[in-house]
């Protein structure tokens, strides 16, 4: 890994020192991969509006800076090739150095190829793998490197590290094996980063930690928990099955309502609701 410590120096030091904006993303550093055209540009061009200071990463330079000048103040461009771990770092260090931290990741750089199985070459193939897939890994990898130092200097502070995934991610496609697969990785990837980088926090609440009527002490005296001898050993055992080791508030459960009411695009969604931050989540397009 590139030594980031100077970096890292950088971002705790500035984890109390925001732009200052407005909006839902009011304050926030983010970067945006993929961003010079298509839907990464829209992305930020959203983020952007809803109060985010912005870096259009791209390896298309004149187009990021295109969109960050028509963006104006609280945007900047950066040169990236996410297949290339020193411009990874690269990247992350220039958003550090201009705007002193970051909040916010945006893997959306993306390709297909397409070809049945007998006919695409294995250049093709690992064209796609090295920016779906590992280009995701080393964006995750240098993001997570200033996000931690951050939440270690604030842990009220959090951080978001996103991936842009696809309904290839969820199920096959034919003749495009390539680009599914390495959303298939994504998934996984994201599902791994979440479970090391959640911070440890405790239950709390009545409906668990009541001390006579809670549910920690019903599973013990229900013997639901094998070989749970006291409230504690239920209580980590709970724990232990959520990634976060904490359960789901009220505010955790408002925040998803609020993206509910915001959707005018999806319908018919059921999911769980449960803390990600500071993990990295999976978005679908």
């Amino acid at each position: 890994m590139i030594d980031m410590s100077k970096w890292q120096s950088i971002a705790r030091e500035n984890i109390g020192k925001r732009p200052a904006t407005q909006g839902r993303l009011a304050g926030k550093i983010a970067i945006v991969t993929g961003a010079a055209q298509g839907f990464g540009k829209g992305i930020a061009e959203e983020m952007h509006r809803e109060g985010a200071t912005v870096v259009i990463a791209d390896m298309n330079l004149p187009g990021a800076q295109a969109v960050a000048e028509a963006l104006g103040e609280h945007a900047a461009a950066v040169e990236v090739n996410v297949t290339d771990e020193a411009s990874v770092a690269a990247m992350v260090q220039q958003t550090v150095e201009r705007f002193g931290g970051l909040d916010i990741l945006v893997s959306n750089a993306g390709v297909a190829k397409a070809g049945n199985l007998l006919e695409l070459e294995k250049n093709a193939f690992d064209f796609v793998t090295s920016i779906n897939y590992t280009g995701y890994f080393l964006c995750a990898k240098y993001a997570a490197a200033i996000m931690e130092v951050q939440h270690e200097a604030d842990p009220e502070w959090f951080g978001d590290i996103i991936t842009i995934n696809s309904k290839s991610g969820l199920e096959g496609s034919k003749n495009n094996y390539a680009y599914a697969g390495s959303k298939f990785g994504g998934i996984g990837l994201t599902q791994s980063f979440a479970l090391e980088l959640c911070p440890y926090n405790i239950l709390d609440g009545p409906l668990w930690s009541d001390p006579e009527r809670g549910l920690f002490v019903q599973y013990l005296n229900a013997g639901k928990v094998p070989g749970a001898k006291t409230v504690e050993d239920v209580r980590r055992y709970y724990m232990s099955k959520v990634p976060m080791n904490r359960g789901c508030f009220p505010a955790d459960v408002a925040k998803a309502i609020f993206y509910c009411v915001d959707q005018k695009y999806e319908t018919g969604q059921a999911r769980n609701t449960r803390p990600a931050r500071p993990s990295p989540s999976p978005e679908a397009r």
